[in-house]
C-alpha cells in the first residue's frame, strides 16, 4: 500500500470585523470585512504522518483550545439579544452546529435545511460553524453570502474558516461531511488512510474544543471505519456518541420495498441497514413490515428479497450517477436531516432507524470496536439505544458475517491511526462505492 504523509502547514482563517455594540449600527455589510489567510501551525502533537509501515505516537493528546478563535461572517457580526425580543420569547437555547465540506454540494442542500429549521425545530436558534480547505475558502465565503441573503430568522450567527482547533469551538453537533474522493487507480486501502488522516485530526480538534457532549456524524467515506478513526482521537467524548450515516441506504431500501409492494413509503416501517456503507451492507427485510406485516407475507417473491432488492440497494448510488451524471448529493443531505431528526425525536412506537454506532456492548454478538450499522431507537434526547427484539435466519448471519469481515479488515488497515499497532491491509475484496471515486 502508499505510504502518504500530510506535512504542509494548517492554514487558519482569521479576520477582524469592526464589533458592533448598538443597534444604530446596522449599515456593516459582508463587503466591510476585511479577510486575510493566516498560516499558522497545528497546536502541539497534532502532527500526524501516517504509514503503513510504522506505529505514529500518541493518538488523542490534549490540545489546548486555540486563542485565534475564528470570528462571524457579514451580517452575523451584529450584536442582539433573544430575551429582549418579543417573538423569541419561546426559543430555546442557541445550539451551535459544526459542518466539514461546507463548501460542498451536500453541504448546499443541507445548510438550508439547517438553517431553515426544517430539522432542529422552528423554536431553536443556531449558529453554523462552517469548516473548509484553504482552495475551497473562497467558495465558503460564497455559503456564508447566500446564508446572509436568505434571512432565516433562526440563523443567529455564522463563522467560517480552515482549522478545525477554531471552528469545532463549544459545537454541540458536527457533521463531517469533507473528505477526499477517489482518484483514477487509488486503491480502497489508500483511500482509508489518506482520509483516515483528516478523521484523526479532525477527532483531536473535537476532544480539545468541541462541548463534551457533543454528536459526531461522519459523511466522509469510508464512513464507518473514519467514524471510528475519530472517536478513537476522541477519547473525552464518549464513544456513543458518533455516528456513521447509512440512513440514505434505509431510504433506498424503504423506497424500494414500498415500490415493490404497491404502497407509500410511509407504510414501510423497522428497515434495517447492517453492517457497513458499502456494497457489502445488509439492507434487512426479514425484521421489516409493511402496513404493520412482516415484509415477507406481503411481498411473497422472497427470490427477489434476496437477490434483486438487496443489489438494488447496495447498487443505486452507481445507477443514480449513471442517470444524474452526478452523486446523489440532494438525498445524502436529506438522510442526513433524517438522522439527525431520528434523534432529536421519539421514535415512533415499535419502530427504530438505522445508524452506524460503536458496536461495544451489542446484543447481537458482532465484534467489539467496530462502527457497524444496527438498528437504534431514541427518546429524544439525542442518545439512542439499541433494539434487541430482532430476528436472524441463516441468510441474514451469513450477511453480517460478511459485512463484519470487512470492517475488521479495515479496522486493521488504520491501527496506526486509531493507537492500535501497525496497520496490516488485507482487505477481502474492493467494495468500493460509486461516491468513493
Amino acid at each position: 500500500m502508499a505510504v502518504a504523509e500530510l506535512t504542509s502547514p494548517t492554514v487558519a482563517y482569521t479576520h477582524t470585523p469592526t464589533r458592533l455594540h448598538s443597534s444604530s449600527q446596522l449599515s456593516l455589510s459582508s463587503t466591510h470585512l476585511s479577510f486575510r489567510l493566516r498560516r499558522s501551525f497545528r497546536p502541539q502533537n497534532t502532527r500526524i504522518t501516517c504509514s503503513v509501515d510504522q506505529v505514529q505516537a500518541p493518538v488523542a493528546v490534549e490540545t489546548k483550545k486555540s486563542t485565534d478563535k475564528s470570528d462571524c461572517f457579514g451580517v452575523f457580526c451584529q450584536t442582539y439579544d433573544l430575551r429582549a425580543e418579543e417573538e423569541t420569547k419561546s426559543w430555546k437555547k442557541l445550539i451551535n452546529i459544526a459542518v466539514s465540506g461546507a463548501a460542498g454540494m451536500i453541504s448546499n442542500h443541507l445548510l438550508f435545511k439547517l438553517a431553515s429549521g426544517e430539522v432542529f425545530g422552528p423554536n431553536q436558534p443556531i449558529a453554523l460553524k462552517l469548516l473548509g480547505s484553504e482552495r475551497s475558502f473562497q467558495a465558503l465565503e460564497g455559503v456564508a453570502m447566500e446564508l446572509e441573503d436568505s434571512l432565516y430568522p433562526l440563523l443567529r450567527e455564522v463563522s467560517i474558516g480552515i482549522n478545525p482547533y477554531e471552528v469545532f469551538e463549544d459545537a454541540e453537533w458536527a457533521l463531517l461531511i469533507g473528505a477526499k474522493p477517489r482518484g483514477p487507480g487509488m486503491e480502497r486501502a489508500d483511500l482509508l488512510d489518506i482520509n483516515g488522516q483528516i478523521f484523526a485530526e479532525q477527532g483531536k480538534a473535537l476532544n480539545a474544543v468541541a462541548s463534551r457532549n457533543v454528536k459526531v456524524i461522519v459523511v466522509g467515506n469510508p464512513c464507518n471505519t473514519n467514524a471510528l478513526i475519530c472517536l478513537k482521537n476522541a477519547p473525552n467524548i464518549p464513544a456513543k456518541n458518533f455516528h456513521a450515516l447509512t440512513r440514505l441506504d434505509e431510504n433506498r431500501a424503504k423506497c424500494q420495498l414500498a415500490l415493490k409492494a404497491g404502497v407509500f413509503y410511509d407504510k414501510v416501517s423497522n428497515v434495517t441497514i447492517w453492517g457497513n456503507h458499502s456494497t457489502t451492507q445488509v439492507p434487512d427485510f426479514l425484521n421489516a413490515r409493511i402496513n404493520g406485516l412482516p415484509v415477507k407475507e406481503v411481498i411473497k417473491d422472497h427470490k427477489w428479497l434476496e437477490e434483486e432488492f438487496t443489489e438494488m440497494v447496495q447498487k443505486r448510488g452507481g445507477l443514480l450517477i449513471q442517470k444524474w451524471g452526478r452523486s446523489s448529493a440532494a438525498s445524502t443531505a436529506v438522510s442526513i436531516a433524517d438522522a439527525i431528526k431520528s434523534l432529536i425525536t421519539p421514535t415512533p412506537e415499535g419502530d427504530w432507524f438505522s445508524s452506524g454506532v460503536y458496536t461495544n456492548g451489542n446484543p447481537y454478538g458482532i465484534a467489539e470496536g467496530l462502527v457497524f450499522s444496527m438498528p437504534c431507537r431514541s427518546k429524544g434526547d439525542g442518545d439512542y439505544e439499541l433494539v434487541k427484539d430482532v430476528i436472524f435466519d441463516d441468510y441474514l448471519l451469513k450477511k453480517i458475517t460478511k459485512t463484519e469481515a470487512e470492517l475488521l479488515a479495515e479496522k486493521r488497515c488504520v491501527a496506526h491511526l486509531t493507537g492500535e499497532g501497525i496497520a496490516f491491509c488485507d482487505l477481502p475484496e474492493d467494495t468500493m462505492l460509486p461516491g468513493e471515486m
